[in-house]
């Protein structure tokens, strides 16, 4: 198996962990954001609902579902970036030895 070099897997550690920090920066101003500022966006509705009320009830899930898919769409281009084969690591997963 292909060894990967300290200054390649700290970049690749570096780069996973700043986007899953941005991640949750923007789960805890979904989720809690629009709570603290519920009384000024009442103001605003979607479908006749209330903004802060849909948040709470909806928007906060559909936010969720969407970072998922931002997630590995970005965790695919930083793999690339840094070299990390899927093939390989799924056949390393079931067992077989990849030679390089």
């Amino acid at each position: 198996m292909k060894k990967v070099e300290k200054h390649v897997a700290d970049g690749y550690f570096r780069a996973r962990i700043i986007a899953t920090v941005i991640y949750l920066f923007f789960w805890f101003i979904v989720s809690y954001g629009v709570v603290l500022f519920a009384e000024p966006l009442s103001n605003y509705t979607i479908n006749g609902i209330p903004f802060h009320y849909f948040m709470g009830a909806q928007g906060s899930v559909l936010t969720f579902i969407l970072l998922l898919f931002v997630n590995a769409i970005v965790s695919d281009k930083i793999d690339q970036k840094y070299g990390i084969d899927e093939k390989q690591n799924e056949a390393i997963s079931a067992g077989h030895t990849v030679d390089h």
